[in-house]
């Protein structure tokens, strides 16, 4: 069984998810709901901190790509940060590294926000 836990903080007015654990098929579903409800309660500026991601399977990039179309409907912007050797591995070869704005840790991706 995988096991996936989030929670969110603000951060000098923008919400940080943190995602934690697995997220596969499933797990994506809890996910998708959350950045739903974040981008569609007014959330313009949204940060998801991927520092305790263990894993991440096609499930979990389709999330991404469906909260970032969102986003970008609400004219709002999605970052990703903190993506260990394997998820950025992930990324780098899905393409995803130039869909989204990827930065090294949560405090980059705070700066200029």
């Amino acid at each position: 069984m995988s096991t996936m836990n989030m929670y969110v903080h603000d951060s000098n007015a923008i919400k940080v998810l943190h995602v934690q654990g697995d997220l596969n098929a499933n797990t994506a579903g809890e996910v998708d709901s959350r950045l739903h409800q974040l981008i569609m309660g007014g959330n313009k500026k949204l940060i998801v901190n991927l520092d305790q991601l263990n894993y991440i399977s096609s499930a979990g990039l389709r999330v991404f790509l469906s909260a970032n179309k969102l986003m970008k409907k609400q004219e709002g912007n999605l970052r990703i940060c903190s993506l260990n050797n394997t998820v950025k591995e992930v990324f780098d070869i899905s393409g995803f590294h130039l869909i989204f704005d990827i930065f090294d840790n949560e405090e980059e991706a705070l700066n200029g926000y």
